[in-house]
C-alpha cells in the first residue's frame, strides 16, 4: 500500500464506507447488495467458500438481520485504520479494521467482533462498488 493518496480519493472511499455500513447496519439487504458488483464476492476466513453475486450476498444479510431483529439486537459496524492504495487500473485495494458492536434491547452494548477486511473496489459514478471482501476475524482458528 501506499503512504500518502488524495486526500479526495480518500474521503471517496470514507464516505462509500459510510453509506456501506449504515446500510449494513440497518438491514437493508438489496441496497447493501447493490453495493457490490453483479459478480461481486464476499469471503471470510470462517467459510470455505465466498458468497458470489449480489442476490447470495444480500440473501445472506437478509437471513442475518431477521434473526437479529427477531433477538432484538442492533449491530453497528466501525471502521478504523482505513488504507487506501489506488491501482493504474482504475481499482482502489483498501485495509481496515472493522468493529462490530452488538447491543441487546435494554442491555449495555459490547464488542461483538474484530476483524481486518481487505476489499478490491472498483469507480462506479462518484462512488464504489466492492468487486471483492475479504473478512478475517480475530481469534478464529479453523
Amino acid at each position: 500500500m501506499t503512504t500518502a493518496v488524495d486526500t479526495g480519493l480518500y474521503q471517496r472511499v470514507q464516505q462509500f464506507y459510510a453509506v456501506q455500513m449504515r446500510l449494513l447496519d440497518e438491514g437493508r439487504a438489496q441496497e447493501w447488495a447493490a453495493t457490490f458488483t453483479e459478480d461481486g464476492e464476499f469471503g471470510q476466513d470462517r467459510r470455505p467458500e465466498p458468497r458470489r453475486g449480489r442476490a447470495e450476498i444480500g440473501g445472506r444479510l437478509r437471513k442475518a438481520a431477521d434473526a437479529l431483529a427477531a433477538r432484538g439486537v442492533v449491530r453497528r459496524h466501525w471502521l478504523g485504520m482505513l488504507a487506501v492504495d489506488p491501482r493504474p487500473d482504475g481499482t482502489v485495494v483498501t485495509r481496515y479494521y472493522a468493529l462490530v458492536i452488538e447491543t441487546p434491547a435494554g442491555g449495555p452494548s459490547a464488542l461483538h467482533l474484530s476483524t481486518a477486511v481487505d476489499d478490491v473496489l472498483v469507480p462506479s459514478g462518484d462512488a464504489f462498488l466492492v468487486r471483492r471482501r475479504y473478512v478475517v476475524h480475530d481469534g478464529w482458528t479453523p
